[in-house]
């Protein structure tokens, strides 16, 4: 027993630690994505390449004067920060990054617990990220942040359906909400070819509740001045941030899982690398697609994001259910 409960606070350690390594060097790999795509170099001066400047922001935000809005409401404004990056923490506990492996002499799962309704507590975990959002805004009491707040909130309940939807056709075929059959199934054969709809559903849904351009309206920086965040600084400021890439690493992750094939070998030929670092490598290249969506496309309006939302997002994916049923009918006979 006590071995067990010593192998599960080291297993949230190293996630933990993982987590805000991909973190810290995710803002890093955003500057560099950004400059190259826009003809410069970003980051160069704070270690090799830019490679310490994660550090060197930690640093100065740290420092960095704290001021607090004088008419906000204390409570909730300092509670927004402080609860951006829970869900993240929360979802990484279900997502499997690989089957197992031996040390010491004994079996480790590569998954802080399988749960079999795995989907179902992301969907719920992911749904709290819009608090943050609207506590922050509200409880400024000013009238860019509040705005921020209420577009958040509209945006965050039209596209978690969406999302929701998205993944219907996966757990049909499927027949579980776990994440660890999921990749199971995907052995011979990636989700992503039986369900190439559903995952661009569920790529543009996510960006939406990520609040990443061409999606990012709480924010909107051009007609809210910064969003719902106007009003904080210092590592309050900061910690929206790391929420918003800690989101950013579960939603690639979730992606890798349920339409890439999880930790199994693009090719037959290369099945001899470990399945962990196949996961690392997918979830890179989910990543770094988030990026260069965001300095490729320009911001919506908010009416086009909520008629994309509800006239064209949600057709498509009720779609996608109905067409993945009919197929499934047919092929046991049912027709």
């Amino acid at each position: 027993m006590l071995a067990a409960i010593v192998i599960a606070v080291i297993k949230m350690l190293v996630l933990f630690a993982v987590l805000m390594l991909f973190v810290a060097y995710g803002t890093l790999a955003e500057r560099k994505v950004s400059g190259h795509i826009q003809d410069r170099l970003g980051p160069l001066y704070c270690g090799p390449h830019g490679f310490l400047q994660p550090f060197a922001d930690g640093l100065k935000l740290f420092f960095k004067e704290d001021i607090v809005a004088k008419e906000s409401d204390k409570f909730l404004y300092f509670l927004a920060p402080m609860i951006a990056i829970v869900p993240a923490i929360l979802a990484i506990g279900v997502i499997p990054f690989g089957e197992s492996i031996t040390l010491f002499g004994r079996k480790i799962n590569l998954v802080m617990t399988d749960i079999n309704v795995a989907l179902l507590y992301l969907l719920a975990v992911s749904s709290f990220s819009v608090y943050t959002i609207v506590f922050g805004g509200w409880s400024a009491n000013s009238k860019y942040p509040l705005l921020g707040g209420l577009r958040s909130a509209a945006q965050f309940i039209s596209y978690e359906l969406i999302l929701g939807l998205s993944i219907m056709g996966v757990i049909m075929i499927v027949g579980s909400f776990s994440l660890v059959d999921i990749v199971h199934y995907q052995k011979g054969m990636w989700m992503v070819v039986y369900q190439p709809l559903a995952f661009i559903i569920y790529m543009v849904a996510a960006t939406a509740e990520l609040n990443r351009l061409p999606f990012d309206l709480p924010e909107a920086e051009s007609e809210l001045v910064g969003g719902y965040h106007t009003e904080y600084s210092s590592m309050k400021f900061a910690m929206f941030f790391l929420g918003e890439y800690a989101n950013m690493v579960i939603t690639s992750a979730v992606a890798v899982c349920l339409f890439l094939g999880g930790w199994y070998s693009p090719v037959p030929f290369l099945s001899w690398v470990p399945g962990p670092i196949w996961f690392v490598v997918k979830l890179v290249a989910v990543f770094f697609f988030l990026l260069w969506l965001r300095w490729t496309y320009p911001r919506f309006r908010y009416d086009q994001l909520m008629g994309f939302s509800w006239k064209y997002l949600l057709p498509l994916a009720l779609i996608n259910i109905l067409a993945t049923g009919g197929v499934m009918l047919f092929l046991q006979g049912g027709i």
